[in-house]
């Protein structure tokens, strides 16, 4: 059957728990059209030619490099990917937006000046903004004259945004808001042009305001010194009588909390994005030390211990790509959905991305954590050079560290992936009640042991459905256990959490590697179901500790017996050579010296 012949089904944000989803319905990377394919390479040819020549001088922070390389990225239209061509853009597609953020992710601290440059150095403005403040701002940022930044954290308040202590006071003569107050941490905030700042009204009204450099009242402090991205300007906000024009507040007064959010929703799926480019890339410098480095009168690329690490590199990285893509493909549909019912287009785009805020936290989790396993075995396959400041390896393990905090730290994102999920069953948007239910008559019905069967990736297909079921038991019998408790039990819900990210993960490369073989034939995506099988394999022990772990920490007695052989049925899955089949991957990167996708 081809993606022609079958209707598109459309699927809500988290209903794939529920529901069985089709590989012809699915968007895989390999589905990308010539021109996406264009620009992919042409941010890849920016970073080997305008940034990684330079990098030292990047990481010293030299007065006024970073503004000109992103002028010179606004110049080739990567600052503006998915801005509407009213507005200076080039008006794509979210597909082509994600893909430029993979394909600048490998660009270190230049990657994260642009990325929070165009997404929520520029995207509040974008969504949020009067007709008359678009006009003003947004074809100079889409162009990189202007560089734009974001100012929500402060000391005392991190991932409690809403605990802001910055106030603004309206002037006598209603001309202007008094800012007063700071900002940490701010992304590109030493040389910025355009500022998003947070701030209460009359103590209550959290509100967002366009602040200008050289607004009155407004002075930045020194540089950070860093762990990593070290060229990547950081630096704290002032307000001291800031004299913002009334015109400047952006949205509505006392719902800033819906900019900050629902940006939020986008940064955590394009960091995902920019952390799978940075993995590949590290993976490729690695595969290239492998095969070049001797030890025993032998490349280490010929080690069995070394073949595992690359192989669980590609794999995560694979797996990774599968689900993101997955993800912004439904964004992309839902937006155009909402446009054609008459949503003007900065609600379509907030709405498709409000609709997947659950896949987003989710890839962000696992994208950052990819990337920092990318680095760390990096380092390991470097040995003692790895250590040195030499070998560029050290700065990817610096640089890396960072993505499992900002945009809500990875904590953060877990227990939110469970509570919007109940939220919205709770308001009816999903209907978990049902397949919850099921699973508990299941439970209390002898097995099948009927004939299996042979169809192709049945096997599979039927592991994907047993993990849904083992989250549906889980987590139904910790709501019911622990009704409203839940919420203070943080352990519970970040177990049923990482049973989530794993069985979405797994059933994202599950319909990638079918998809291919729909369009290629399996003899020819070896590679890709050695990857999508092993990483199957791993996701069945890895659903079944973190439910043991949720289950032992709320049920006792019979029911805890009953559930606990409950997650055994569910997550058992047939014996399988994940040796040969890491061998059979490394084989491949090794022999290609590089990532190969």
């Amino acid at each position: 059957m081809s993606a022609t012949t079958e209707k598109k089904a459309t699927i809500k944000g988290g209903e794939w728990l529920i529901r069985e989803s089709s590989p012809y319905d699915t968007f895989i990377p390999e589905d990308f059209n010539e021109e996406q394919q264009m620009v992919k390479d042409m941010c890849a040819s920016f970073l080997d030619t305008e940034i990684l020549p330079i990098i030292d001088r990047i990481d010293k922070l030299e007065p006024g490099l970073m503004p000109s390389l992103m002028k010179k990225a606004g110049e080739q239209g990567l600052l503006g990917t998915s801005i509407p061509e009213e507005f200076g853009g080039l008006g794509k597609d979210f597909i082509t937006s994600t893909l430029v953020n993979e394909a600048l992710g490998g660009g270190f601290s230049f990657s994260v000046a642009v990325a929070a440059h165009t997404g929520i150095g520029t995207l509040p403005i974008l969504y949020f903004g009067t007709q008359a403040q678009k006009e003003k701002y947004i074809p100079k940022l889409a162009s990189g004259e202007w560089k734009g930044s974001y100012g929500l954290t402060e000391p005392n308040s991190g991932s409690d945004a809403l605990g802001a202590k910055t106030t603004a006071t309206l002037s006598k003569d209603g001309k202007y808001y008094l800012l007063n107050g700071q900002k940490c941490w701010i992304t590109n905030g030493g040389f910025a042009d355009i500022y998003t700042v947070f701030a209460k009204i009359d103590g209550d009204k959290f509100s967002a305001f366009i602040v200008e450099r050289g607004f009155e009242g407004f002075t930045q402090g020194q540089e950070e010194h860093k762990m990593g991205i070290k060229g990547s300007s950081t630096v704290q906000l002032y307000f001291q009588d800031c004299k913002v024009p009334a015109e400047n507040v952006l949205g509505e007064i006392g719902k800033g909390h819906i900019i900050a959010f629902n940006i939020l929703n986008i940064g955590r799926l394009k960091l995902c994005a920019a952390a799978l480019g940075g993995a590949k890339r590290a993976a490729t410098i690695c595969i290239q030390y492998a095969n070049t480095r001797e030890q025993f009168k032998t490349a280490i690329a010929n080690f069995g211990a070394i073949k595992n690490k690359l192989a669980e590199m590609a794999i995560k990285m694979w797996v990774a790509e599968s689900a993101l893509y997955r993800t912004a493909k439904w964004i992309d549909d839902k937006e155009a959905e909402l446009f054609a019912a008459g949503k003007p287009f900065n609600q379509a785009f907030l709405g498709a991305a409000e609709e997947y805020a659950i896949e987003c936290a989710m890839l962000k989790v696992f994208g950052s954590e990819v990337l920092d396993f990318v680095v760390d075995e990096g380092v390991q396959i470097h040995g003692g050079n790895g250590f040195s400041d030499e070998y560029i390896i050290s700065k990817a393990y610096r640089d890396s560290r960072i993505n499992r905090i900002y945009e809500g730290t990875n904590e953060i994102n877990r227990l939110l992936t469970v509570d919007m999920v109940l939220k919205r069953a709770m308001k009816g948007r999903l209907d978990l009640m049902g397949p919850a239910m099921s699973v508990s008559k299941e439970l209390m019905s002898i097995p099948d042991f009927g004939a299996s069967d042979d169809a192709p990736f049945a096997t599979e297909k039927k592991a994907i459905a047993n993990f849904k079921k083992a989250i549906l038991m889980t987590a139904g019998a910790a709501v019911q256990k622990l009704m409203t408790k839940i919420e203070s039990e943080q352990e519970i819900l970040m177990h049923i959490a990482d049973m989530s990210i794993e069985t979405f993960n797994a059933e994202s490369a599950l319909l990638r590697a079918m998809k291919l073989v729909d369009q290629r034939g399996e003899p020819s995506c070896q590679f890709e179901l050695d990857m999508m099988r092993t990483y199957l394999y791993d996701a069945a022990d890895n659903i079944n500790k973190f439910g043991k772990d949720a289950i032992n920490a709320f049920a006792e007695g019979d029911e805890q017996r009953m559930m606990l052989l409950g997650l055994k049925r569910f997550t058992k899955v047939n014996s399988f050579n994940s040796k040969e089949s890491k061998r059979r991957i490394a084989a491949k990167l090794i022999a290609d010296n590089k990532y190969p996708l």
